[in-house]
């Protein structure tokens, strides 16, 4: 087809002036194509029929209006005769007698429009030629080939091609606005930037201020943003001209007025809940209630339930509302809305610590809801959710065959060609955790792969960007602390913060405990404790906790870090955390070793190693493997010769177990430590070769990094 036209303003289905010259591979609606564009095509598919199309063109474009109403008349003429070119029951005549119909209809003022509009199009294609022929020109033969093969029609259409030049008619509108939904839904990175897709939409508004879809388009365009005036506005702009012409009256009878009322005010609650205005989302949500009930409206009042229990938890844990929308949603036949109850009541109650085979138990229920109904988003976000709550429970075997899982699912959707079919927070969250994983047991380079990915799926300015943003951070700074460039590490704490402001403080008191700044830790850590207890964040809890212990231990306060410990292995244990359960374990070990009795101590650690050695990260792996060796030299003190030997020989190889863990994530300070302590074995077992190799990789690593002193024991970590 040649041009599209809007042949009768203000009529939604105003006729369409079409001229199909062949099956073409390019969208069959949308905004007018460029010419050059359109020859292309026909080319590809007609060869021979693409140079009478633009000689015909030319011939109207340049001609007078005449011209045009001879080609129509052409086309009338394509039906007579005993043999017509064209039959009339056949695609093709269908198409043409449409045409020929909407033309006639037309006024003397709309003809003359379409013509103009016409002439308009052709020389548009004109004056763009003659600038390529002129930059042609300044080009070799080589980029030029190299430029039209870029320009073929497989690749995905450019911004200025899916943008909209001029007035659309109502089915191009339309098509312009569900393609760009679609887009955000699906790949944010192929729809218009935020600046561009508002410039489109204020023209549209500008031919139709009551274009109620445009306003609902530019308020999904300013959430991208997070431009919280703009997104209300248009939000607000959407109901009032849905309301006003008769849309939802006409498709819902009188309750129509009704319905877009409250639902204009529980999609209020929902935008200020987003943005963190709970006290608005309240009370747009109340108002939403007393119009749903004084309609009668069961599933509006389900989805305002939902959305209850979401501004509830803010101020307390209440399962009771959550368990009641969910019996409800299944009672009203709400599939979608009772999965999303399940899966919020799976995350509250693996917060609360229970069993994880329970919580996996609810998920396989609340799939067989995705898979009966064909909820792809639903089964992405379910497998996500288990991804998480086994990286919660510190089962990274398991977490990691989640997020294999997902990455290798195909939607269920139907998504246009080229057009990433995951581009949703789901798969955010699962790459994010991936990168982490891999960055855990030192495959830096991959981990870096998964983050160049998620930039790209991702752009800085998509709605899910903060996340890979916060990923990325927390990796750089684990690699600037095992390498003992405390400066960077510190310099990173402000982004982690922006992003994250618990992780900040956190990460803020290791630098300075790194730092031997112990008073300004300790006091930063208490602050982050009682902040943590008071909003139930026990993960964290624990882990501060186990880092005021180490506060204690550098400070030659053994016996005070012994409760502090006890009390992180309690909340570890009532909370099901293995790992933060294990690392604790580690600890207590270590505390036991500093008080003197190693032989209880190596008794604990065959607790806890093997959760560790199994899940844990490299660098805990090291770490725990550099405690073992610790706790048998201490051990083979009351020994008899031949078994101290045995012993001591035993804690080499577990020491040249914890080098290698250290050596994979370059830790450079552990590895020194490592490193004077299997000198000091080789010295006692009268090796000297292999103590000289010791000794000398000590020295070397010794004057690169700052001396603080190397104890024989100084610290877990």
């Amino acid at each position: 087809f040649l041009c599209e036209h809007d042949g009768r303003e203000g009529d939604p289905k105003g006729p369409l002036t079409l001229w199909p010259v062949a099956t073409c591979r390019f969208p069959p609606q949308g905004p007018d194509m460029p010419l050059s564009r359109l020859r292309k095509a026909i080319e590809e598919s007609c060869p021979h029929l693409a140079s009478s199309v633009h000689i015909r063109l030319k011939l109207m474009a340049e001609g007078e209006l005449k011209d045009m109403e001879q080609f129509f008349d052409d086309l009338s003429d394509s039906f007579t005769g005993t043999e017509p070119e064209v039959h009339k029951t056949s695609v093709v005549g269908l198409f043409l007698r449409h045409m020929i119909l909407a033309y006639n209809k037309l006024s003397f003022s709309q003809v003359y429009k379409l013509y103009t509009a016409l002439q308009q199009y052709f020389q548009n294609d004109e004056k763009k030629n003659g600038i390529d022929e002129t930059e042609m020109e300044l080009t070799n033969t080589e980029e030029l080939e190299g430029k039209m093969e870029k320009e073929e029609l497989d690749v995905p259409l450019r911004e200025e091609e899916i943008s909209c030049s001029g007035p659309l008619s109502q089915k191009q509108a339309e098509y312009f606005l569900s393609q760009q939904a679609s887009l955000l839904k699906n790949d944010e990175t192929k729809a218009l930037t935020p600046a561009s897709l508002q410039k489109e939409l204020n023209n549209l508004l500008k031919f139709n201020p009551d274009f109620a879809e445009a306003h609902y388009l530019s308020y999904l365009n300013s959430l991208r943003v997070q431009d919280v005036f703009s997104s209300t506005h248009s939000l607000l702009h959407y109901f009032d001209r849905l309301i006003l012409t008769g849309a939802e009256s006409k498709s819902n009878g009188d309750e129509g007025y009704g319905r877009s009322l409250r639902y204009a005010a529980l999609n209020l609650a929902a935008l200020h809940c987003r943005f963190g205005h709970y006290q608005q989302a309240e009370l747009a949500l109340q108002e939403a209630i007393r119009i749903a009930q004084e309609s009668n409206d069961h599933v509006c009042l389900q989805h305002c339930l939902s959305w209850l229990y979401i501004l509830e938890q803010k101020i307390f844990d209440s399962c009771v509302l959550l368990e009641h929308s969910v019996n409800k949603s299944l009672h009203f036949g709400l599939p979608y809305l009772a999965s999303l109850g399940i899966q919020s009541l799976v995350q509250q109650r693996a917060f609360a610590g229970k069993a994880a085979n329970k919580l996996m138990d609810a998920l396989k229920d609340s799939d067989l809801l995705h898979w009966k109904h064909s909820l792809s988003e639903l089964i992405d976000i379910s497998i996500a959710q288990k991804t998480a709550i086994w990286r919660l429970y510190g089962r990274s075997t398991m977490a990691l065959q989640q997020a294999q899982t997902l990455l290798s699912m195909n939607s269920l959707e139907a998504v246009n060609v080229g057009v990433q079919q995951n581009n949703t927070e789901s798969f955010a969250v699962v790459l994010c955790h991936l990168a982490e994983l891999h960055a855990e047991q030192g495959y830096f380079a991959a981990a870096s792969e998964i983050l160049k990915h998620l930039k790209e799926r991702f752009p800085p300015n998509s709605q899910h960007a903060q996340l890979w943003m916060l990923f990325d951070q927390k990796i750089q700074f684990e690699r600037a602390m095992n390498d003992g460039r405390y400066h960077i590490a510190d310099s990173l704490v402000a982004g982690i913060t922006a992003l994250n402001s618990i992780e900040g403080v956190y990460r803020k008191a290791i630098v300075l405990k790194a730092q031997n700044q112990m008073s300004e830790a300790h006091k930063l850590l208490q602050k982050l404790l009682i902040h943590c207890q008071k909003i139930k964040n026990t993960e964290m809890v624990i882990s501060v906790l186990l880092s005021i212990a180490e506060l204690y231990w550098r400070s030659s306060c053994h016996t005070i870090a012994l409760p502090v410990l006890l009390q992180a292995l309690a909340l570890s244990r009532e909370y099901s955390l293995q790992y933060l359960a294990s690392e604790t374990v580690l600890n207590l070990a270590f505390s036991q070793l500093i008080l003197g009795i190693p032989e209880q101590a190596l008794n604990i650690l065959h607790m806890a190693i093997e959760p560790v050695l199994a899940h844990g990260a490299v660098l805990d792996k090291g770490c725990a493997m550099f405690l073992v060796a610790k706790c048998q030299v201490a051990s083979a003190a009351s020994y008899t010769p031949q078994k101290k030997i045995e012993a001591l020989e035993s804690a080499i190889l577990n020491l040249n177990e914890a080098k290698t863990y250290f050596a994979k994530v370059d830790c450079k300070e552990q590895l020194r430590d490592v490193l004077y302590f299997q000198a000091r074995l080789f010295h006692t077992l009268g090796k000297t070769q292999e103590r000289n190799k010791c000794a000398m990789l000590f020295r070397q690593l010794h004057q690169e990094l700052p001396a603080h002193g190397v104890p024989l024991i100084n610290a877990f970590k």
